[in-house]
């Protein structure tokens, strides 16, 4: 066991786990939001109740909210590049006089 996780400060909620969430969270090199949530979501029973489900909640809704705002960016890229070689298509076309 680390140092780190022979000690637990404000409370023992993490202690009855088989596994920390914080080495579950590194382990799987996940992001902060991520973290959160499985943060909330592990200790809903043993410490805040429905209050850290709807953290976990908030926390999903914005992973969401980030990861769609990403999606629509790659696929606006995706889109703008289509565009771009189509306009050079078009001007090959009218330099060869097609």
């Amino acid at each position: 066991m680390s140092k780190a996780n022979a000690v637990q400060v404000g409370g023992t909620h993490y202690k009855s786990k088989a596994i920390q969430p914080w080495d579950y969270i590194a382990s799987n090199d996940l992001g902060y939001l991520e973290g959160n949530i499985i943060k909330y979501v592990s200790r809903w029973q043993d410490k805040g109740g429905l209050s850290d489900l709807d953290k976990a909640k908030h926390y999903l809704e914005k992973l969401i909210e980030v990861e769609t705002d990403k999606a629509i960016c790659r696929e606006s890229d995706r889109l703008i590049g289509f565009m771009d070689e189509m306009a050079k298509g078009k001007s090959k076309k009218k330099q060869k006089g097609e």
